[in-house]
């Protein structure tokens, strides 16, 4: 399996959330699909990692795309530096949004 998502599941053991990694193999393109699914509870979020290799045999990363909670419109990176301060972002947003519900005393 490929090691380009290292830290992402580094992040995801940091942050207690469940993850499950699947490689879809291609057949009449030449860009290997590479989907990781995650989520504290259920795994409905997922990035989709499009890559290809050089002619030395290095992996390149052409498109990482997020979508959080069955979004139809993904958000798309170039490098992972980038989605995971993004992942870390909404995180942050997230748990503030429960501390508040929490704090004032509302129920889901």
């Amino acid at each position: 399996m490929i090691t380009m998502l290292n830290r992402t599941k580094q992040f995801m053991r940091e942050h207690d959330l469940t993850y499950k990694k699947e490689y879809i193999r291609p057949m009449m393109s030449p860009e290997h699909v590479y989907v990781f699914r995650f989520g504290k509870h259920r795994l409905n979020n997922r990035v989709i990692i499009r890559y290809s290799h050089t002619w030395t045999g290095r992996v390149k990363i052409n498109e990482i795309d997020v979508r959080m909670h069955h979004q139809h419109h993904p958000r798309i990176f170039k490098t992972e530096d980038d989605m995971l301060a993004y992942l870390a972002h909404h995180l942050e947003k997230r748990e503030a949004k429960e501390a508040t519900r929490v704090h004032t005393g509302e129920e889901e």
